[in-house]
């Protein structure tokens, strides 16, 4: 009987397409001040591994945590959920 665990997966939006197969992506998630209850934005920049280079600047991107590929590079590109519309 085999233990498979689930691996973490995060959405956010792609922030920068500069490197090659790699992709910075950005999540955000909101909170409350524990005195204040000021609602606050807090931002993550994750680094993804992208084999086709599918993925540009502002399309909204689903990536799962893997063995780490480089130094920064923990996470890998799933699927392209919403490509960003063009004007």
């Amino acid at each position: 009987m085999t233990s498979e665990k689930k691996r973490q997966v995060v959405k956010g939006v792609v922030v920068s397409d500069k490197m090659t197969k790699t992709r910075v992506i950005e999540i955000k998630r909101t909170l409350r001040h524990r005195l204040y209850q000021k609602g606050l934005v807090r931002r993550s920049r994750l680094f993804i591994h992208d084999e086709k280079e599918e993925s540009k600047i502002g399309d909204v991107v689903l990536a799962a945590a893997t063995r780490p590929l480089s130094k920064h590079k923990h996470f890998q590109l799933m699927k392209v959920l919403e490509k960003r519309v063009t004007q």
